[in-house]
């Protein structure tokens, strides 16, 4: 364990702004009168902030507490436009047509008509399209979004690959790469780091248990920056601390990546010098720069619960 820099490649800004696409992601509009209050009681984020800000990271969860999507909420003229990812966006779409009841609100699928790009650099002048800071890390990046044959002017040429690999060098989770939707809740994804949980704002869907999560210090498990001794294998291996099941690894690029964890059992293996690997290559567990939480104290004689 270890404190880490991110990979320069990936997160060199010379200057010049990079545009990338984003085929993955899909956008998803709710607009009306009451557009505002409808998501402020569904999602993790403050829909104020986002009204001040431009732009906010969110969930929504099960009444359990586990995130269903995750995504980002931009405000549009008229309402919000909803970033996440192109597979679930349907059932995202229904899902919230489910809590509509009758709020006068208007929930559409509007990924034919928008396209969503990530940028990186200089603020890029993108005109006809809406431009915010990525919301969850100051420096992370851009967030592109607007008609198709505008974004696409805008591309230099890179793939999503490319985005990717800034995550990772960022410490930077995403569903379904890093956690598996309905398993995690916010804590698992880093999400509270991230600027994605307004515990201050009151009620949302499973606020109760994320509340007391945090106000308890229970959550165990977390994204972490891992370095292979070498290339790593493929996203979903097993992580293991010494003989014990610690984790399952998400985004590879290279020998760097992003891994969900038990940071006791993490801990734990360093205690006693054992070895951290995944498909038998070695790992160097890292914190991400922006986290708030910390290696649990132990000691080589400890035992960690299942």
């Amino acid at each position: 364990m270890s404190d880490d820099t991110p990979n320069e490649q990936a997160t060199a800004d010379d200057g010049q702004s990079r545009l990338i696409l984003l085929p993955s992601r899909a956008v998803i509009r709710v607009a009306g009168t009451e557009a505002h209050g409808f998501l402020q009681n569904l999602l993790t984020c403050d829909m104020d902030d986002v009204d001040a800000d431009g732009a906010g990271y969110g969930a929504l969860l099960t009444p359990q507490g586990k995130i269903l999507f995750d995504f980002l909420v931009i405000a549009d003229e008229g309402g919000y436009l909803l970033d996440t990812q192109q597979e679930t966006a349907a059932d995202f779409a229904r899902r919230l047509g489910f809590y509509k009841l009758r709020s006068k609100v208007e929930i559409a699928d509007v990924s034919e008509t928008l396209k969503v790009a990530a940028a990186f650099g200089p603020k890029p002048e993108a005109e006809g399209c809406i431009v915010v800071a990525d919301p969850r890390l100051a420096g992370f990046g851009w967030r592109v979004i607007g008609p198709p044959a505008a974004v696409d002017a805008l591309a230099t040429g890179e793939s999503e690959a490319s985005y990717h690999a800034r995550r990772v060098a960022f410490g930077v989770p995403e569903a379904p790469f890093d956690f598996a939707l309905g398993d995690a809740f916010p804590h698992d994804a880093d999400m509270d780091d991230l600027n994605g949980v307004a515990f201050d704002k009151g009620c949302f869907i499973g606020q109760e248990v994320v509340s007391r999560m945090r106000h308890r210090g229970t959550a165990r498990r977390r994204i972490i920056k891992v370095t292979g001794a070498s290339a790593l294998p493929a996203p979903g291996t097993e992580i293991l601390a010494g003989e014990k099941p610690a984790g399952t690894l998400g985004t590879v690029d290279g020998n760097a990546g992003l891994a969900l964890v038990r940071l006791d059992r993490i801990a734990q293996a360093a205690a006693r010098g054992e070895q951290v690997a995944a498909g038998g290559v070695a790992l160097q567990p890292t914190l991400p720069d922006f986290a708030t939480f910390t290696w649990p104290e132990t000691s080589a004689n400890a035992e960690t619960a299942e």
